[in-house]
């Protein structure tokens, strides 16, 4: 006795595939093949994976990790490039670490050659605190202008790269503002009467017979210069012209000497080697003498 015939497949006359029997408000379902190219992309994926695992770098072990049949490292590939390119750079670097300024300012195609690359030095290194243009801001003083909390000579200014301001350097600049309020040593009216006699001497207007200059003659013109002008080697701005780190306004003047001040400049020793410094000395004071002679900004 035979069995009942077998079911006859559903095809799509459309397609010509057979469908699954399942349909949904007359949509029927194709019963179609997994696409070739895709079956030959997972196969080719996973071949390739294989490889990778064994020639290259690949899977943690503990601290470290396999290493691969090629023996590749990105970090030892970053330091011999590192390493070539310092070697590249050396012929034309290597006056720079004397420190004889004068001599490296006089050699003009040197300087032509290494001023850009003094100029992405600064941009990496300085920039963030200085400005790109090296004016400065608030709690950054310009370096574009000849005014200087210590010497400005390309040798001075390397030194201040070198050890810093306030650094954990052993050999650092250092520079403070005291807190002539915080600390008693002023009384509010004076230290109003003070202030009142810096924004004067910023306009060119001081009275010489107020009461704020005399204040400022027994307190801050030890630091500061009869006139306000700084410039005296030990950290202390002009006070006598228009360019202010921590601002010029009456508050915050006021703040200045009732909360004092203290300013941080990184040692650069020991992250930039000495050419590097001395580059960006030349650099720094090119960007002062350009704006004294009015080429800056």
């Amino acid at each position: 006795m035979s069995g009942p015939a077998p079911h006859e497949p559903d095809i799509d006359p459309v397609t010509g595939y057979g469908t699954t029997g399942h349909e949904w408000n007359g949509i029927r379902e194709l019963n179609t093949p997994f696409p070739r190219i895709v079956v030959a992309a997972l196969v080719l994926t996973f071949a390739y994976s294989v490889v990778t695992w064994v020639l290259l770098p690949a899977w943690p072990v503990g601290r470290d990790y396999t290493r691969g049949l090629l023996g590749l490292d990105q970090q030892v590939v970053a330091t011999e490039r590192y390493r070539r390119l310092t070697e590249e750079r050396a012929d034309w670097t290597r006056p720079f670490a004397s420190g004889d300024f004068p001599a490296l300012a006089a050699d003009s195609e040197l300087m032509a050659h290494a001023m850009p690359a003094a100029a992405r030095l600064f941009a990496d290194n300085c920039a963030a605190c200085h400005g790109s243009d090296g004016t400065g801001g608030p709690g950054f003083p310009s370096l574009a202008d000849g005014t200087w909390l210590w010497d400005g000579a390309p040798e001075a200014i390397a030194e201040t790269l070198r050890v810093g301001i306030n650094s954990p350097h052993p050999d650092t600049r250092f520079g403070q503002m005291p807190a002539f309020g915080r600390d008693g040593m002023l009384q509010r009216e004076d230290i109003a009467a003070v202030t009142d006699h810096v924004l004067a001497l910023s306009s060119g207007q001081a009275d010489p017979a107020s009461a704020g200059a005399a204040i400022f003659a027994d307190n801050c013109a030890s630091c500061h210069g009869d006139d306000g002008a700084g410039g005296l080697g030990i950290g202390a701005p002009s006070l006598a012209d228009d360019h202010w780190i921590y601002g010029g306004s009456r508050d915050a003047i006021l703040t200045t000497l009732r909360d004092g001040r203290q300013g941080v400049m990184p040692s650069w020793e020991g992250r930039l080697d000495d050419a590097e410094i001395n580059m960006l000395a030349l650099y720094v004071a090119a960007l002062s003498a350009a704006a004294s002679t009015g080429g800056g900004q």
